[in-house]
């Protein structure tokens, strides 16, 4: 039996191939990811009126889905998924009246009658289960294609870190479960100022040129500390810093994590999933 796996809206449309890289690694790896039944929308982005329990429906009933499955855990690829659920459960945990509200309109919804949300289960990050289940040395010992002389920089950007009292998955300043994550696959980590600067996120909708100048500023940092690619478990940030280098002949490749364990472990390419981007990470691996 696997992890509950809840894929979230962008990795189930626009961010197929982490999807897909992140289902292939996690099976290789003995570590399967169940996709959770029916799973709808976590929200996007975490309610800042948090007194507002309604706010707080759509990841809380993520969490039911996952206690509904009996396990004590569920996981996410995607930063942003990840960000909304885990502060669910945190704020949940602090303010359990508001687990009584919630409870109340799910019983009284037709679609999710007799299922309650008790706070039993955790929400963790795919990186998470990769440190704390497998571990980094386990890890590199079932790597067959080390990626030796290969330069990447972690990037983290906000979610995956802040805020920290509710996260708690790294230092928020000198995070390093990327770089020792790049180090077990053979890599050689660099590392760079911007690695935890915001990216521009949703303001790409509305104000375009604060992502391609916030995203130019972080990827030509990368650059001009060695880098060949840059990495990352952010499908937003993933597109901002990848669009931002659309027509160039001299990119910085921009991957998935998962993507670059899926070459570390050997895997096909189907399981790599290297198509879709603006600058071609696949030339990274040319034999």
């Amino acid at each position: 039996m696997g992890t509950p796996y809840f894929p979230g809206c962008t990795l189930a449309t626009k961010a197929k191939n982490y999807d897909t890289s992140g289902r292939a690694v996690a099976a290789a790896l003995g570590m399967p990811l169940d996709e959770l039944p029916d799973w709808q929308c976590c929200g996007a982005t975490f309610p800042l009126a948090t007194d507002n329990t309604m706010a707080l429906i759509a990841p809380a009933r993520v969490l039911i889905q996952a206690e509904q499955t009996g396990a004590d855990k569920i996981t996410t690829l995607c930063a942003i998924c990840y960000n909304v659920l885990k502060r669910t459960e945190t704020t949940l945990r602090k303010h359990p009246e508001q687990i009584e509200r919630i409870n109340w309109f799910v019983s009284t919804d037709e679609t999710t009658a007799g299922q309650t949300y008790t706070g039993r289960v955790q929400v963790t990050h795919f990186l998470q289960q990769l440190r704390d289940d497998l571990g980094w040395k386990a890890l590199g010992e079932k790597v067959t294609q080390p990626l030796k002389g290969l330069k990447v920089a972690p990037y983290y950007g906000c979610l995956l870190l802040r805020p920290p009292a509710e996260i708690g998955l790294d230092d928020p300043d000198q995070p390093v479960i990327l770089a020792d994550f790049l180090a077990a696959l053979g890599a050689e980590p660099v590392d760079f100022p911007y690695k935890g600067e915001c990216c521009g996120s949703y303001l790409v909708v509305n104000k375009p040129d604060v992502p391609t100048a916030l995203s130019g500023t972080i990827v030509e940092s990368a650059a001009k500390h060695g880098a060949q690619a840059l990495v990352t478990a952010c499908p937003l940030c993933q597109y901002n810093l990848d669009v931002k280098q659309k027509g160039s002949s001299r990119g910085v490749p921009v991957l998935y994590f998962t993507q670059l364990l899926a070459v570390a472990l050997g895997l096909s390419s189907e399981a790599r999933a290297l198509d879709g981007h603006y600058i071609n990470p696949a030339t990274l691996f040319a034999q």
